[in-house]
């Protein structure tokens, strides 16, 4: 085995590790935040998903699975997107919790009537503040370069995390509603 070889298999490993602790935390930690977030979810007529960057993506993903479970999901600043209003949820995420573009958008969600639920690593942050549910992800934020929280770069353990979060949800959702995978099949994209 080579330099390279060695060096993934330990690069895997060491995210896996971060990852399996992640998760070991928020289950133990605050499991109500994940289930008030699924609830708010499965309550709203519409769920619009919002992030920058990575988080962004992630959170792509979970409007796509929410969607294939039968939910009317949309992507924030996608020109399909219609206009928030009363009793859709906003769902966001933002390491810091301070992205201004996300709390802006979390604003204006809570001031036409909807709620915002809301990943980051922040309980006490301007995100988390307007938050009906907050899901606290203990990880390092983009721009914490100590590796106490974290040995990979930037807020790559928060942007996973994000992923596994939005398909823990769906999951979730998926089996509270009963329905089976070949229910659900038909709402994946026939055009790719």
């Amino acid at each position: 085995m080579d330099v390279l070889e060695a060096g993934v298999g330990y690069s895997l490993t060491r995210i896996r590790n971060e990852l399996d602790a992640v998760i070991d935390e928020l289950v133990h930690r605050d499991p109500l935040a994940l289930a008030r977030t699924a609830d708010l979810i499965s309550a709203a007529p519409r769920v619009f998903v919002f992030g920058a960057g990575r988080s962004g993506l992630a959170l792509r993903m979970t409007a796509m699975r929410l969607m294939h479970l039968g939910l009317d999901a949309h992507v924030v600043g996608e020109v399909t997107a219609p206009a928030i209003g009363k009793n859709d949820l906003l769902l966001v995420a933002s390491g810091s919790g301070t992205t201004g573009g996300i709390v802006r958008a979390a604003s204006t969600a809570i001031d036409a009537g909807a709620r915002v639920a809301a990943i980051t690593t922040a309980p006490h942050s301007p995100l988390a503040g307007l938050a009906a549910a907050t899901i606290i992800v203990p990880a390092a934020d983009k721009l914490d370069r100590s590796g106490t929280a974290s040995a990979q770069y930037a807020g790559s353990l928060f942007e996973q995390t994000v992923m596994i979060l939005g398909d823990a949800l769906f999951h979730a959702l998926w089996q509270r509603s009963g329905q089976t995978a070949d229910e659900l099949w038909p709402r994946h994209a026939n055009i790719e």
